[in-house]
Formats: C-alpha cells, structure tokens, sequence
C-alpha cells in the first residue's frame, strides 16, 4: 500500500532527445528536446518516473543535479506526494519555489504519483478518481512559409491530427495570416486553428496584428506579449475579438491567481511542471472549474492526457511529442484524440538504449 511504502533512491539523468524537425517559433528554434529523467525507488519493489524538459541543454545538467541532490532528503520518506512536497517547499522557502527549483520539485511530484498509482495497481486517472477518455489535440506547425504550413498540415493530417497550432509573430501580420490559409487551405475551411506569439511583442503591437488576424477566427492567440505581463494580456484581451490564451509559464498558483485577477486570458493552459506537478495541475482544475475557464494542457502529452481527463473545464491537449524517443511506448493520436493508458501509473516506461545514446 502507498502508505507503507517508502522511498529508497533518486536517479536523474539528463538527455536531449531528438525531435523530429527543428520547430521554429518567435522567440527561438529548438533543434532537440533537453529532457532530465528521474526514477524514484520504493522499498515496495516499484519505481515511479517522471521527466521535465529544461528547454536548453545548457539547464539539463544543472537540472538534473539539483534533482539528484534532493536523494538524502527523499531517502526514508513515504510514498506520499503532497506531504513529500511540503516538505521539500519547506526547505526551499528561503530560495524560493520558482525556476528550477520549482521543476525539480514538480518532477518529484510526478514520480511519486506514478509510483502510488502502480502500487494501486491502477492508471493514474482512475487512482485519482476519474478514468481515461478521448481528449481532443492539437498539432503544433513550426514557424515557416505558407507552403511549409500547408505540408506540415497535410503531414499532420496523415497521422490523425485534426486540429492546429501554428507559431505565430512573422515579419508582417499579414505573412501570418497566409500561414492560416495555408493550414485552413490543406485542413479544411472549418479546421481548428490557433495561434501562438510566443511572448514576441508588447500589447500595442499585439493587438495592431490581432486587427487583421481577427477576421480569420483562429481558436486562440496564445501569450501575446511576455508571460508574467499580466495587465499587457488583459489590454490586449480587451481590444480584440479572439479569445486569449496564457498559462504555461505560470508558476505554481500564486502566479494563475495573480493572473485570473487581472484578467489576463479567456483560456487557461497550465504547464505539468511549471504549475507543480500532478498536485499543482489538480489544484489548478479546480481553480479552474471555479472560475468557470477552459483548461487546456502544456506539453507532457503523457501525464496530461491522465490530468486533463479530471479537469472539469478541460478544452485541448496539446501533443509536442518531446519525450517518445526515450519512451518504450510512446504516446499515440487516434482520430484528432489522445487516450491515457490503461497500465499502472501514468504508463510511461523508459527505452534505457535509447537513453544511452541521447545522454548528455
């Protein structure tokens, strides 16, 4: 049983694991994904996993040594994620639970969750009370020409995606607005479509493109200006007709309150770790459902096609397939929809060749 059980080891380890084409954005082209993999062993013979992505590989082994150095504080604990991570924002109040320390932090989160549900015997939904069910997701389509977006579509298309979101903030507003068409023009006329601007610009300029992208309905134009820029998302909000999106930078729930105070969005999208793991996700559901906001998720297509399925408010998951390549089983779309797995924990499994040869 989880309140039994106890912790015995800590493992990180940091890889950059491939993707399949650089993804370009506005704020910058990722050529691999810096992920750091922990393993969490239990005295009851069941180890719980997790990754974070580091989005540089000059943060994964950094991060990957702040993981490991939490091993002696960890060692004797119980199985008991929300209690285990009190203990840890304890000890790092001083510091301060931001950054990554706040991604270490998360990742524990999650490996002990993983870990509870496998003793359970049960998929992390159902452990926490819900089940799997079809989630609707979206594709992203990196930063290129029209023609690049129309095959990067179609390529989409074939692998069951029906739904888009395209990065945004080209030269000219109106070089974004070809790249909906070019989507639309493969997808089909009615196709979901977003837009991401990736922090790229201040309010004023954000709504000026938004005066033209507006007559194209995208889903949503998601971070239009920097993401701690609360009162920036809320003028823009209020000037243009297509919902906002915000949310995966968000630290924990000081910064979605401080954000939902302002006004700052219409959507919500929490990352997995940034929000605080599998604890902060649940919270930030029920925040949420009490705001009466659509919820969708940040990257973590593993964890949060179990989370995603709890939330009440639920919207979108986003795929950006950053961890298959080290996964033995890695996620799958089926007809524009991600379904958890029915195995114990999140059903995440290591692939340790592959690991051997993406290891930094």
């Amino acid at each position: 049983m989880t309140d039994t059980a106890r912790i015995t080891g800590l493992r990180a380890r940091a890889v950059a694991a491939p993707l399949a084409a650089p993804h370009v954005t506005a704020s910058g082209t990722l050529e691999v994904a810096p992920l750091v993999l922990v393993d969490i062993a239990t005295d009851a013979g069941v180890t719980g996993i997790a990754y974070a992505f580091a989005y540089t590989p000059l943060a994964a082994k950094p991060l990957s040594a702040l993981v490991q150095t939490l091993e002696p504080l960890l060692a004797g604990q119980p199985v008991a994620p929300r209690a285990v991570g009190a203990m840890l924002a304890a000890r790092f109040r001083l510091a301060g639970v931001q950054g990554m320390v706040a991604q270490a932090l998360a990742t524990v989160d999650i490996a002990l969750w993983d870990a509870s549900a496998k003793l359970a015997g049960l998929p992390l939904a159902r452990f926490l009370g819900g089940q799997p069910r079809p989630l609707p997701a979206y594709d992203g389509i990196g930063m290129v020409d029209p023609g690049g977006v129309a095959r990067d579509t179609e390529a989409s298309l074939a692998r069951g995606f029906r739904a888009f979101k395209l990065r945004a903030g080209r030269p000219e507003a109106r070089e974004d607005l070809a790249a909906i068409h070019a989507a639309r023009g493969a997808a089909g006329a009615d196709a979901w479509v977003a837009l991401d601007f990736n922090q790229a610009f201040t309010a004023p300029e954000a709504v000026r493109r938004m005066r033209l992208l507006d007559e194209a309905a995208p889903a949503w134009i998601e971070e239009p200006v920097l993401a701690q820029d609360h009162r920036g998302h809320a003028e823009v909000r209020a000037a243009i007709a297509t919902p906002v999106q915000t949310g995966e930078n968000w630290w924990g729930l000081p910064d979605m309150r401080a954000s939902l105070d302002a006004g700052a969005s219409d959507l919500i999208m929490p990352d997995a770790i940034k929000i605080g793991g599998v604890s902060g996700f649940l919270d930030a559901a029920a925040l949420a459902a009490a705001e009466g906001r659509p919820m969708s998720s940040h990257l973590y297509i593993e964890v949060s096609a179990h989370l995603l399925a709890l939330t009440p408010t639920a919207q979108m998951l986003e795929w950006f397939d950053i961890a298959g390549p080290v996964l033995a089983e890695p996620a799958t779309i089926r007809d524009g929809h991600v379904t958890a797995p029915e195995r114990p924990g999140h059903g995440m499994a290591w692939d340790e060749a592959a690991i051997a040869r993406f290891s930094l």
